[in-house]
């Protein structure tokens, strides 16, 4: 059975066996890396999985594996990072299905390696990424004929690499095409492989092994295109490649995190292929876009607590724009919540349990943020102080300063605004709005100051 069809199978199973916080906290974000000699070797996020998960869930694990395979394996948990470490110091080509030997050539066709959970049906769509699905879709509709490369980039967690298992995975369920995805990474590993002899003191089972992997195929999904950069030789590989595909009218799908002009260190000649089909920009998500993420992650994980509207919107204001911290800040919070003794999610809570988990070099994601550092400089007070619930008058005032800029100058509503200022009620806001308005009215000086912080901030 696929390794990947398994551990489907298995986190189905053992979902209904643990409580959702058990289950999101210690099994959704972790992988099979692979089954060899009666053992599973599991990829886990952190750490602290590494001991708990052998402590105090190493029987239902075997257990469940064993329902699903009718076999016992031995267990061992490894990082991602100590899985590449593996891979480096052995250079040994990784061979997805599980009836070939490890390290023997096979002209059979690999696994595609694409993650079943990455569909367009689950990926949240908004202004800042709806051309990307709509192009991401066309190709997945019109394979080889629409948009020939496809290539997306952007940031890190903008959800480039969830598009690209979405056009495989719609592919294959509606197809017999041939889908292959894999990093750069894993392409420059498979070259390199091509350099090693077997008994017979050649090559050539490698070498008909890497052009059946990466040219008998119809669709080919590259991922972090960037990486290709020092590797010259595996440059020239994947243009030859490259070539061959395009001229059998077979998909290109390319991921990077910059466009290809910026990729310097790539050649001029596979740069310009990049660009003969269409390149899209990923940008991050808008405030409404994170929010509607939280809202689908919050949904997904059936948690035994409600989360308030205005947690998710403090979330949404201040984790920034990487889609993976966007969700993990919910299970840090669920977490959070259950080791302080089940204690009630509200801002308070909120705000003390991803304290930590907020850059402090994020403290400026929106025009809000912005004004709120203005305005506590020019006061000479800290911006922790102008989100307070302190009154003492050199914080208040310049508080309702500045939420009344915040409303002149942003598009965002009363109870937006009261969030960003530590869960502030919508009346407050107004309230304040409406007491400085009619001040400068009759106090120049504070109209003066006002003007100048205008001219500050724009």
């Amino acid at each position: 059975m696929n390794v990947d069809i398994l551990w489907s199978k298995f986190l189905s199973t053992i979902k209904e066996e643990l409580s959702s916080l058990s289950y999101n906290i210690w099994f959704q974000e972790t992988e099979l890396y692979k089954l060899e000699e009666e053992r599973a070797i599991i990829i886990v996020p952190m750490p602290i999985h590494k001991k708990h998960l052998p402590d105090n869930y190493s029987e239902v694990i075997i257990s469940t594996l064993n329902k699903i395979t009718g076999t016992n394996f031995e267990l061992e948990f490894l990082l991602k990072e100590e899985i590449e470490e593996k891979e480096k110091e052995t250079k040994q080509e990784e061979v997805i299905l599980q009836t070939v030997s490890e390290g023997v050539p096979s002209n059979a066709f690999v696994h595609s390696n694409l993650k079943k959970q990455y569909t367009f049906e689950n990926f949240i769509v908004g202004n800042s990424n709806k051309f990307a699905q709509a192009a991401a879709l066309s190709v997945a509709e019109n394979p080889g004929k629409m948009y020939n490369p496809l290539f997306l980039y952007g940031n890190s967690g903008l959800g480039k690499t969830h598009l690209m298992h979405a056009i495989g995975n719609y592919i294959v369920e509606n197809s017999n095409r041939r889908v292959l995805y894999v990093t750069s990474d894993q392409f420059i590993e498979d070259f390199i492989g091509i350099n090693k002899k077997n008994s017979r003191g050649n090559n050539l089972d490698c070498v008909d092994f890497f052009k059946n992997k990466y040219r008998n195929i119809d669709v080919l999904i590259i991922d972090d295109i960037q990486f290709l950069g020092p590797a010259t030789q595996s440059q020239q590989e994947f243009f030859h490649t490259f070539n061959s595909l395009y001229s059998d009218s077979k998909q290109i799908i390319i991921s990077s995190d910059r466009s290809p002009d910026d990729l310097k260190l790539l050649e001029d000649r596979l740069r310009t292929r990049f660009c003969w089909g269409l390149t899209v920009n990923i940008f991050p998500p808008d405030f409404n876009l994170r929010v509607e993420i939280l809202k689908k992650k919050i949904a997904a994980g059936a948690f035994e607590k409600d989360i308030p509207q205005d947690v998710v919107e403090y979330i949404a204001s201040n984790i920034g724009n990487d889609v993976r911290q966007l969700e993990g800040s919910i299970t840090r919070l669920i977490a959070y919540s259950t080791i302080m003794g089940g204690a009630e999610i509200n801002l308070d809570l909120a705000i003390d349990a991803l304290k930590d988990f907020i850059s402090k070099g994020m403290c400026e994601k929106n025009d809000i943020h912005r004004i709120q550092r203005i305005v506590s400089e020019y006061f000479q007070i800290s911006v922790e102080d102008i989100r307070s619930k302190k009154r003492s008058a050199n914080i208040a005032f310049p508080r309702q300063i500045a939420m009344y800029l915040c409303r002149q100058m942003t598009s965002e509503s009363f109870p937006k605004i009261g969030t960003e200022f530590g869960g502030k009620d919508h009346s407050t806001v107004m309230h304040s709005v409406e007491k400085i308005e009619n001040e400068i009215k009759i106090n120049k000086d504070l109209y003066n100051i006002i003007e100048k912080l205008k001219k500050d901030i724009e």
